[in-house]
C-alpha cells in the first residue's frame, strides 16, 4: 500500500465520541454488496473509469497533444467542477505556485466566471504564446461556454482568427453540442469526453491526464497508484480489510450512531491543498441526496490550526477528522542552536528541521482532538508523488461509492445541481427581456 489508513482513534474503544466496533462491523457487512456492483460496473463497461487504471493506450494517444501544448509559455484550462479540479489537483504535484517544472508551461485553471479575473488573464498573459483547453462533458456548461467566448475574442484580436485553431483544444462529448459546434467553426482540435465518465470522477481520464501531462506529470504512474487501490477491491471476497470500505463504514456509522454529520479532511501537505477541494466536491455532490450524506470540510495543516482548531476542540461534537500526514522527519534545514541566538524560549526547536516541526504539529493536533473525544482517522504517506496521488484519488472515489451503497443512493447523478442550472437560464432570459 502507498498509504496507511488507521481508524483506531475514531472508535469508542479509544475515544468517547467514536464509533462502536459492532456498528463498524455492521456497516462493513452492509457494504459488501458494493463489491459485486463495482466488479460488474467494470466488466460490463457501465463505469469506464474503473478500466482506466490498467490502460496506457489512451495516454499514448494524448502525447502529440501534450507535445503541441508544451511549446506554449502558458496553458489555460477552462472548466467547472471536476473538469477543472481533476487536472488542478494533479498539476499541483509539479507547480506549487512558484512556477512550472523546467521546460513546461505554466498551467492556469479558470474555473469561475468572475469578469475581473478574466480581464486580468487576457490583459496580462502573452496570448500569442498561450494555449487554451476548454473542457465540458455536456458541451453546454454555461461557465465554460462564457469563458471560451471570452478567450476566443481576446485570442482572435491578438493572433487572428486563422491562427486560433493551433492554440485551442477542446474536450467534450462526441455529440452535437454548443462547445463542439463552436470549436468546429474555428477548426480547433476536439477530443472526445467519455459520456459514461462523470466530471467529478474524471481525474484518471483525459480530463485530468491532459493538463497534468502538459505540466510534466507522469500519467502512467498516477494510474499505477490508482490500480494499487482498485485491484484489491476487485479481488476481495469481503470488505473487512479494504481501506475505502472501512472509511465509508466509519463515516456512515458515525453519522447514524453519533450524529456526526460533518467530515473534515486536513492534509499536512501543501501539494494536497487542491486535492482537499477535489475530495470536497466528489463527496458532497455524490452523496448529498434524499436528506443523506455528510458535509465535507477542507482544512489545511498547519494553517487551520490557527483558524479552525479552536472550533474543532471547543465547538460541537459533530465532526469526523481525517488527517493526511507525510513523514517529513529530517526534511529541511536544521535549526542550529547558534541560529537561535541562545534564546531559551526556542530551545525546543534546536537541532530540528522544518519537517520535524510539521510532523510534530500534525501528530499533536490529531492526538489533542482524540484526547478530547473527537473521532480521528489518520492517512499516512511516506512521500507525495504521482503514484501516491493516484492511490489517494482512487481511495476516495471508491470510498464514495461504498458510502452511496450504505446510504442507498446513486453516487453518479446530481439532480439538485441540474435544478440550479435550469433556474440560471430562466433568470438570464428574464433579465434580457427586461
Amino acid at each position: 500500500m502507498l498509504y496507511s489508513h488507521v481508524i483506531d482513534e475514531a472508535l469508542d474503544s479509544k475515544v468517547k465520541g467514536g464509533l462502536s466496533q459492532a456498528a463498524l462491523d455492521r456497516e462493513l457487512q452492509r457494504a459488501a454488496p458494493a463489491l459485486d456492483k463495482i466488479r460488474r460496473w467494470r466488466d460490463d463497461g457501465t463505469l469506464p473509469l474503473l478500466k482506466l487504471p490498467a490502460r496506457r493506450d489512451d495516454l499514448e494517444a494524448l502525447k502529440p497533444h501534450v507535445e503541441g501544448f508544451a511549446k506554449f509559455e502558458h496553458v489555460v484550462v477552462m472548466g467547472s467542477g471536476g473538469s477543472s479540479l481533476s487536472g488542478k489537483t494533479l498539476v499541483a504535484l509539479k507547480d506549487q505556485g512558484f512556477g512550472p517544472a523546467p521546460g513546461r508551461p505554466k498551467v492556469h485553471f479558470m474555473d469561475n466566471v468572475d469578469p475581473a479575473t478574466f480581464s486580468a488573464m487576457t490583459s496580462r498573459l502573452p496570448l500569442d504564446r498561450t494555449g487554451f483547453l476548454p473542457i465540458s462533458k455536456s458541451g453546454g456548461t454555461p461557465e465554460t461556454i462564457a469563458a471560451t467566448f471570452t478567450a476566443l475574442e481576446a485570442l482572435e484580436a491578438k493572433v487572428g482568427k486563422a491562427a486560433v485553431k493551433s492554440q485551442m483544444l477542446a474536450i467534450t462529448e462526441a455529440a452535437d453540442n454548443p462547445l463542439r459546434r463552436l470549436m468546429t467553426r474555428y477548426g480547433c482540435t476536439i477530443l472526445d469526453h467519455d459520456p459514461k465518465v462523470g466530471g467529478r470522477y474524471s481525474a484518471l481520464s483525459l480530463v485530468g491526464m491532459l493538463p497534468a501531462m502538459i505540466a510534466g506529470v507522469d500519467g502512467a504512474a498516477v494510474r499505477e497508484g490508482a490500480a494499487s487501490v482498485l485491484d484489491p477491491v476487485l479481488a476481495a471476497k469481503d470488505t473487512k480489510n479494504l481501506a475505502p470500505a472501512i472509511g465509508a463504514a466509519l463515516s456512515v456509522g458515525l453519522s447514524q450512531e453519533r450524529g456526526t454529520n460533518i467530515t473534515v479532511l486536513m492534509p499536512y501537505v501543501d501539494r494536497l491543498e487542491t486535492f482537499a477541494f477535489w475530495y470536497r466536491q466528489i463527496w458532497a455532490e455524490s452523496l448529498g441526496k434524499q436528506g443523506k450524506g455528510t458535509t465535507p470540510i477542507r482544512a489545511m495543516g498547519t494553517i487551520d490550526q490557527h483558524s479552525q482548531v479552536q472550533l474543532y476542540l471547543g465547538g460541537p461534537h459533530d465532526k469526523l477528522y481525517t488527517f493526511v500526514i507525510q513523514d517529513t522527519a529530517g526534511q529541511g534545514t536544521a535549526l542550529a542552536p547558534a541560529m537561535l541566538g541562545g534564546d531559551k524560549a526556542l530551545d525546543y526547536l534546536a537541532g530540528h528541521t522544518m519537517g520535524d516541526l510539521l510532523l510534530a504539529e500534525a501528530d499533536a493536533t490529531a492526538a489533542t482532538l482524540a484526547k478530547d473525544g473527537r473521532p480521528v482517522r489518520i492517512i499516512r504517506i511516506k512521500t507525495i508523488d504521482e503514484r501516491v496521488m493516484g492511490a489517494l484519488m482512487m481511495h476516495y472515489m471508491l470510498e464514495t461509492m461504498f458510502a452511496a451503497e450504505l446510504w442507498g443512493i446513486d453516487a453518479f447523478d446530481q439532480p439538485a445541481v441540474e435544478d440550479g442550472k435550469v433556474l440560471t437560464r430562466q433568470y438570464l432570459s428574464q433579465r434580457r427581456k427586461a
